[in-house]
């Protein structure tokens, strides 16, 4: 499997460093990195007056990350936690209910109602199908057979997912389910960190994970942040497709350039559509401007595997939620207000 990972990954935050004075206060940008948190890059960016009062911030954020990728991970146990990992494994060929942290009732909460909001094109109970094609992109040689598809989705019923939120249990009623979070973990995750630093009263930060962009305030000067949103195909002359004002905003993209491999000449993403059972292809990527990074990413996969017609239909539905699709021809198609956000740069 081929994985596009860089500092900047599908969208490129455009930070200028620079040394700002307001209210006789001195305010400096400064920046953090990671790489250990959801199989991708995680960028801090914000600015404050001193670097030990950014690296407090930065270590808060940092550490809240690693406690949901611990939650979240469906591939890894760390001892004495129960994950999703834990929720998906069998004993004695039954799921066994399972008492996990409140952070993944409410994400499962929230993925659960985003599963009907989307007609079913978000579906975390979708681990048994989309586990095949992990295993077959890891092997890189073939596709799945889609006999082998079709038995593995008729047991990604949402409905035998049993959450129960007051004992903070979660059972699958059915041995062959499997969770598979990747459609909203990250922007979920991304999405209640903000909020925390914004319960906090804190401003003049961004934090982006894999993409999952999201604003905290304006810039330490003020001003909006200036996002772009990347070409794939690499093109020096014209490397972003647009670029945006964001402020306590987030933008996601999600793209079939972004984590792929070939088989016999024809590349196979990792964005499945559940109705087809293969990868989505009538688009090189969807991104999504919304204030919620959680919806953002949920929408961006559902949009991705729906029609231009469901997906416009869906997004004017949506208040304060805004689109833009790009074909395989490289046409950009955007929702009704998805050009307030854009700028020149």
């Amino acid at each position: 499997m081929k994985k596009r990972i860089s500092l900047i990954l599908v969208i490129f935050i455009f930070l200028q460093s620079i040394s700002l004075v307001s209210c006789n206060e001195k305010l400096n940008k400064y920046s953090a990195y990671s790489f250990d948190y959801f199989d991708t890059v995680t960028t801090v960016t914000g600015y404050e007056k001193s670097k030990e009062e950014f690296d407090s911030v930065s270590s808060e954020i940092l550490s809240e990350l690693e406690k949901y990728h611990r939650n979240f991970n469906i591939y890894t146990r760390y001892e004495g936690l129960n994950n999703l990992c834990t929720i998906n494994e069998l004993s004695d060929g039954r799921h066994r209910t399972v008492e996990v942290d409140g952070s993944i009732i409410n994400m499962l909460l929230f993925a659960k109602d985003m599963y009907y909001k989307t007609n079913g094109k978000v579906n975390v109970a979708s681990g048994s199908v989309l586990s095949i094609w992990h295993d077959f992109r890891e092997e890189g040689k073939a596709i799945p057979p889609i006999d082998k598809l079709k038995e593995a989705a008729e047991h990604m019923n949402i409905e035998d997912m049993l959450i129960d939120a007051e004992n903070c249990t979660v059972t699958l009623l059915d041995p062959k389910m499997k969770l598979d979070v990747g459609a909203i973990a990250k922007g979920y995750a991304v999405e209640m960190v903000a909020k925390k630093l914004e319960e906090e009263g804190k401003d003049g930060y961004v934090i982006n994970v894999g993409g999952n962009v999201r604003t905290i305030g304006k810039r330490g000067d003020g001003k909006n942040w200036l996002v772009g949103i990347e070409n794939p195909e690499n093109n020096e002359n014209d490397p972003y497709f647009a670029y945006l004002e964001l402020s306590g905003d987030s933008l996601v993209t999600s793209g079939s350039y972004q984590r792929y491999y070939t088989v016999d000449g024809k590349r196979y993403h990792h964005i499945i559509d559940l109705e087809t059972l293969y990868p989505g292809d009538d688009y090189l990527s969807v991104s999504i401007i919304c204030q919620s990074s959680a919806l953002g990413d949920a929408l961006s996969t559902a949009l991705f595997c729906m029609t231009l017609e469901e997906g416009l239909e869906m997004i004017e539905s949506i208040p304060d939620a805004e689109a833009m699709w790009v074909t395989l021809e490289g046409e950009k198609i955007t929702s009704s207000g998805f050009e307030k956000y854009t700028t020149e740069r």
